[in-house]
């Protein structure tokens, strides 16, 4: 008989112990699921990953033009990479990680979604703090080109605005860190960001404060362990400027 739950990978990291395992869930006919875990925080499960997903349909969703350049902060086990590469206008992806065997796990095919992350030539794996590339525009997200911009910025890496996995994120979310993030979009760009709370209007006023027109979209998904609806939101806001100051 196999385990209930196998430990895939366990590494130290600064921010904690850093856990990858499978389970299989037998009130759920024996699914499989991948999980992990920070410290004594758990940070995601293959079973819920409709929201993920939702962060890349939304947030390129409100994206004009083609060709786009794109970052996505935090890889996890890759929902939103994936489903980002699902858009054909998507011609480059920039995923950013602070916990490099996170990267790993997805480079040595532990984890579901790897293989097709790392076969498609448009993504690529950056290693680095995102909060930090955030505050800094004149370096910003990619290691080759200094100072570039881009069409969209995908976070999924705090529980959400208030509940942070590391209190030194918190900067990221006032007024002046926002703004330091618009500054690397282009005009007319989308930040779209993945948050496990219901909507926050003293959020969305902040967001108000860098962006045009930010909006709170409930996305709500079936919960086969709770045996009921689950609910969580995706912020959306443009960067000021319209999509033809791009060029």
């Amino acid at each position: 008989m196999s385990l209930l739950i196998e430990e895939l990978d366990f590494r130290p990291t600064p921010l904690g112990d850093l856990i990858l395992r499978r389970r299989r869930v037998a009130m759920l006919d024996d699914l499989v699921v991948y999980e992990v875990m920070l410290g004594n925080a758990f940070l995601m499960s293959s079973l819920f990953h409709e929201v993920e997903e939702a962060l890349a349909d939304l947030g390129l969703a409100a994206v004009e033009g083609e060709a786009l350049e794109i970052v996505v902060g935090g890889l996890g086990l890759g929902y939103t990479a994936v489903a980002a590469l699902r858009d054909p206008r998507v011609a480059e992806m920039l995923v950013v990680d602070t916990l490099a065997p996170v990267i790993e796990w997805h480079q040595n095919g532990l984890v579901p979604l790897g293989p097709a992350l790392t076969a498609d030539p448009r993504c690529r794996f950056v290693p680095a703090d995102f909060f930090a590339l955030a505050a800094a525009p004149g370096q910003g997200f990619d290691p080759m080109r200094p100072g570039r911009r881009f069409h969209a910025v995908l976070l999924d890496i705090d529980h959400s605005p208030r509940n942070l996995l590391h209190q030194r994120n918190a900067a990221f979310y006032s007024k002046e860190g926002l703004r330091l993030l618009a500054e690397q979009l282009l005009p007319g760009g989308i930040f779209a960001l993945w948050s496990d709370d219901p909507p926050d209007e003293a959020f969305l006023c902040d967001l108000g404060e860098a962006f045009d027109a930010p909006q709170a979209h409930v996305v709500k998904f079936y919960n086969p362990l709770l045996e009921r609806e689950s609910a969580s939101t995706v912020y959306v806001a443009r960067n000021p400027g319209s999509a033809a100051d791009r060029w």
